[in-house]
């Protein structure tokens, strides 16, 4: 199971897509207080489309409470983090994607408890980051790849996968 942890999200449009990328895909969201919004805001109703109220998702006070009731294999992502998520196995195991708030990140307290799970995203030096819904999107994918999207369709559900034959 992929699990998309969000530390202390701040802005609504970002969550709302990731919860539409976490329906899409099987995931669940983890939402670590405090949020930049509230949960019901038209803004992540909007982002997220119809496929907000098919997201599985869990609101936590702080991060010890996460992680009280969430042991697993944690992975950060930081623009600081040396590694690119194809260096990490994703194979057969529950993953937790932790990534932190828009404008500060992961605290460092964390991440230099947890360097060998720290992982980057590649990109050149004129960008600083990328925007946290497409991280997460990339991430995702990237663990459903090495698993062969296991669950999930590999042709298209709705108008059929011979469509663009007829």
């Amino acid at each position: 199971m992929i699990n998309i942890v969000l530390y202390e999200p701040e802005i609504p449009q970002n969550t709302g897509n990731i919860m539409r990328t976490c329906v899409a895909t099987n995931s669940k969201l983890h939402l670590i207080k405090p949020l930049g919004f509230k949960i019901d805001d038209k803004t992540i109703k909007r982002c997220g489309v119809n496929y907000i109220d098919n997201c599985d998702y869990q609101i936590y006070e702080n991060f010890d409470d996460f992680k009280e009731k969430n042991p697993g294999n944690y992975y950060y992502f930081t623009r600081y983090g040396k590694k690119p998520p194809t260096q990490f196995n994703f194979k057969d195991k529950d993953v937790y994607l932790i990534f932190g708030k828009e404008s500060t990140g992961i605290p460092k307290e964390i991440l230099k408890n947890n360097l060998q799970h720290c992982m980057r995203l590649p990109m050149t030096d004129k960008v600083r980051a990328l925007n946290l819904s497409n991280c997460v999107a990339i991430a995702v994918y990237e663990v459903l790849r090495q698993n062969d999207y296991v669950d999930l369709y590999k042709t298209e559900p709705f108008k059929g996968e011979d469509y663009l034959e007829k």
